[in-house]
């Protein structure tokens, strides 16, 4: 009975829209996880000896329970259709028909059989150690070390010999997709250009996602078409993770190449974080060379070859690493340029990369000269320093679009640009948070499973489903799941960022001031309308989009 509102509650909606696929497969984790709920508390019932209702007593109340939870199940089922359709309602995606309860049921009943079992094998276990136990220590002793002794062996069997194996098949995967040669980006053959034949990177070792950085970038005569006026080619350097072995090396390889390639002496210089993959969203990175007419340089390397979620789970320190000996390399370089010639310092990333890119810059190594600024987008729920902007955020401001004090040094903003009027005065430095209330990956909360996150309250996210409700333990493994597919939704929602939310965030940042209210419009309605032909963001285009 337990399990079935378990079951019930994973069928309301949370962020993002979901299959039958993927809802089957929750809402029967969710009856595994209500029905052992429901065998602990019987079982601690017994245990402690507490009374108990009389057989018949017992008999008509398990019925009438039993009724009472089928038809809520019922219910849920039929109205599960029109709360998928509520999100997909806000993100302006077409309705679905039906959730398909056949198949929901189906598929929750394969997750909960293939748990369940794994769950008695558990009880067998502890059973096993228990028994052998009670020979020489007291019972209730021995059971407690039974259950202690099974969960060992059940983790070290999952974490030294399954998730080994599987990271190992991972990485070696990641790596083949990595080394591919995408015939439609072929070498550089300007030689100022990274990974040309004049270049210190070798093209092969720039890996695939370098490649695609180095050769999807706008030329000056497309920036000058937009503009209407004189561009550069923007200058943009990276280095891969086969170039050196190890990231203090391979920072020094990418400062010495941008010192080739002259990036200290354009208007803008940008040290990306990128992502697990060392995917760099193009929605970022042409903006803002478009808005400074290519005048910019931006300088990124590789740490992983796994995507963003593995590369966390695996690799947490190598991100960190990477950011913090890329950042230290350009800064030490560029504080020794005269203050009146060098270019402005900004930081940038993207999920992941935001988190770890806030780790680069140490505050006191940079009080006496400070960098511009930095934009991070879709910063995860354990950014430090997002946690504690938001957290500490001004009151009666909402949690997915936090004010922070006078808003002189943080801004956060999503599709409806910031809170604070664009021309409230900034302090010296200036740092934007680019943020959608529908991200998984920046609102969950492991405290999300026995109370009601702050973003849920009213006034919501503009991308948040009026529907949404919380459920104790549920609401969490429904956001941990929306994690998974937060970028499976249409750009400009969940962790999908768009070119034109992007214009805003880096005219903020970067303080432009040569483009009218007209010019930018017309800048976003391009960038949108080039970013939605050619795909560029979407989860089909990058395998690192989940984070």
């Amino acid at each position: 009975m337990l399990g079935a509102l378990f079951f019930a509650a994973a069928l309301t909606p949370t962020l993002i829209p979901r299959s039958y696929l993927t809802q089957g497969a929750l809402a029967g984790g969710c009856f595994a996880i209500g029905y052992f709920a429901g065998i602990l508390w019987r079982r601690l019932w017994h245990y402690l000896e507490l009374p108990e209702p009389s057989a018949r007593a017992r008999s008509i109340a398990n019925a009438l329970a039993a009724a009472i939870c089928l038809l809520i199940v019922i219910i849920f089922l039929w109205r599960a259709a029109e709360w998928q359709n509520s999100i997909r309602t806000v993100m302006k995606m077409a309705p679905v028909e039906t959730a398909h309860p056949l198949k929901v049921c189906v598929i929750a009943l394969i997750t909960f059989a293939v748990l369940l079992v794994l769950g008695r094998l558990f009880a067998v276990v502890v059973r096993f150690l228990a028994t052998r136990a009670r020979l020489v220590i007291p019972r209730k002793v021995a059971n407690v070390l039974g259950v202690l002794v099974a969960g060992l062996l059940f983790w070290s069997i999952a974490s030294n010999v399954l998730i080994r194996t599987a990271f190992n098949a991972l990485d070696s995967s990641f790596r083949e997709l990595d080394a591919l040669q995408e015939p439609e980006r072929p070498q550089p053959a300007a030689p100022d250009q990274t990974g040309s034949s004049a270049s210190l990177v070798k093209w092969t070792e720039l890996g695939r996602m370098g490649r695609r950085f180095i050769a999807s970038g706008p030329t000056a005569a497309e920036i000058s078409a937009v503009t209407g006026g004189p561009a550069h080619d923007p200058v943009r350097v990276y280095v891969g993770l086969a170039s050196r072995d190890t990231a203090q090396a391979r920072a020094k390889l990418a400062l010495e190449e941008l010192k080739r390639q002259h990036g200290f002496e354009r208007k803008i210089l940008i040290v990306i974080t990128p992502t697990g993959t060392g995917w760099i969203d193009p929605s970022a990175m042409d903006t803002v060379e478009y808005l400074h007419h290519g005048d910019v340089a931006s300088v990124a390397m590789q740490y992983s070859y796994l995507n963003s979620p593995l590369s966390l789970m695996f690799q947490p320190e190598y991100g960190a690493e990477a950011a913090r000996a890329l950042f230290t390399e350009i800064y030490g370089y560029w504080t020794g340029l005269p203050k009146d010639k060098r270019p402005k310092l900004y930081l940038h990333g993207l999920s992941l990369g935001a988190m770890n890119s806030e780790k680069s810059a140490e505050l006191f190594e940079t009080i006496g000269d400070p960098i511009a600024g930095a934009l991070w987008s879709g910063a995860p729920f354990e950014s430090r320093i997002w946690r504690s902007v938001t957290t500490n955020r001004n009151p009666g401001t909402p949690a997915w679009l936090p004010e922070f004090r006078d808003s002189r040094f943080v801004r956060f903003m999503n599709q409806n640009g910031p809170t604070v009027p664009a021309d409230a005065p900034w302090g010296p430095m200036r740092v934007v948070y680019l943020q959608y209330a529908s991200d998984a990956i920046t609102f969950f909360d492991y405290r999300d499973a026995y109370q009601a996150p702050a973003w849920m309250s009213a006034p919501r996210g503009p991308d948040v489903s009026p529907e949404l409700r919380w459920y104790p333990i549920v609401t969490m493994l429904q956001l941990a799941l929306d994690m998974a597919v937060a970028t499976n939704t249409p750009m400009g929602f969940g962790h999908v960022y768009a070119p034109e939310h992007y214009v805003d965030a880096w005219v903020a940042v970067t303080d432009v001031r040569d483009w009218s209210t007209d010019a930018l419009a017309q800048l976003r309605e391009q960038l949108a309308a080039k970013a939605r032909k050619t795909g560029a963001g979407n989860a089909d285009d990058d395998p690192d989009r989940g984070g």
